[in-house]
């Protein structure tokens, strides 16, 4: 036997280099951690940024899962009750669009006196009653879940901004897609998706924006614009109508989905609250059961998520 098949032999599986990084890319027990902590978004984050093998891990299983357990209904409806098959653009993009507020840049069509850089949220309610506001009419067969904005004020002289975000499900053979394409309308040369990077379709300059979505979101008629991409993620923002103290903001009826319930049905209103335990409507910053009370900006590991 030569030296080199001597030297073969020898090696014992400990010696090898990957086999202390055995136990963390086994992935029943990257299952088990994540269950326990109820898939904390920043130890999340921080997995999938050690190496490789875990950031390939975490696109194909834990993002998925971590979207399942945190919105069970929404997550259900958009994948047609399959939720172990694949989604537009991908969970690691559908988890962003979750806990991610995308921010605000002046556009041809909204102008803003700065710039809102983007950030997490502590809480998220998404419902397809918003969502069906923001349909033309002859794209209401389209399922669509739309946030509730994000309020950021701009000063004095100027109303709150909003800024909201959503998804289609199955965006492909969407009315709206069809609708966008039989009419030629280009894609925007400036702006791409916060969520995926893809090109995407003004809806302002696509015609396509009804009024009922102004008065979904507390803003006035042309005060708001958004955005469509090609995978079905929606983001925009709109100019908030301040509200007097005798107002109140009407919810059209719309009913809790407790947060054992898989189904989304026309029964009940249809939201999911992206919060930090699961669909128990308790606020976890970010999502996230390690960081109570606090707001991530971004700092250290949470950029592996902007990044996505």
């Amino acid at each position: 036997m030569s030296a080199a098949q001597r030297r073969r032999v020898n090696v014992h599986p400990s010696d090898e280099p990957e086999s202390d990084y055995s136990g963390i890319l086994n992935e029943g027990i990257l299952l088990l951690v994540f269950e326990s902590i109820k898939w904390d978004l920043q130890v999340l984050c921080l997995t999938a940024s050690v190496n490789r093998k875990l950031r390939a891990i975490a696109k194909r299983l834990l993002w998925r899962k971590l979207c399942v357990f945190r919105a069970p209904c929404m997550v259900a409806a958009l994948a047609n009750g399959a939720p172990n098959g694949r989604i537009g653009g991908g969970w690691d993009a559908l988890a962003k669009l979750m806990f991610f507020c995308s921010g605000c840049e002046s556009t041809r069509h909204f102008i803003v006196s700065r710039a809102i850089p983007g950030h997490f949220t502590r809480a998220s309610r998404f419902s397809k009653t918003s969502g069906r506001s923001f349909l033309a009419k002859k794209c209401r067969g389209d399922l669509l879940f739309v946030s509730d904005p994000c309020e950021h004020p701009m000063g004095d002289k100027e109303d709150d901004l909003g800024i909201f975000r959503g998804v289609f499900r199955g965006f492909m053979r969407s009315k709206t897609r069809a609708c966008l394409l039989r009419r030629q309308v280009p894609f925007d040369e400036r702006v791409r998706c916060p969520y995926c990077g893809t090109r995407v379709w003004s809806m302002t300059a696509a015609r396509l924006v009804p009024k009922s979505a102004a008065r979904r979101l507390g803003s006035g008629d042309r005060r708001l614009e958004y955005f469509v991409c090609v995978n079905g993620h929606l983001h925009g923002a709109c100019w908030l109508v301040p509200l007097s103290s005798d107002e109140e903001v009407c919810d059209d009826g719309e009913e809790d989905v407790e947060g054992d319930d898989d189904d989304v049905n026309e029964d009940h209103a249809g939201y999911d609250e992206v919060d930090g335990d699961a669909c128990s409507h308790q606020t976890v910053t970010n999502g996230s059961t390690s960081s109570l009370g606090e707001d991530v900006l971004g700092g250290g590991p949470i950029d592996l998520l902007l990044n996505l």
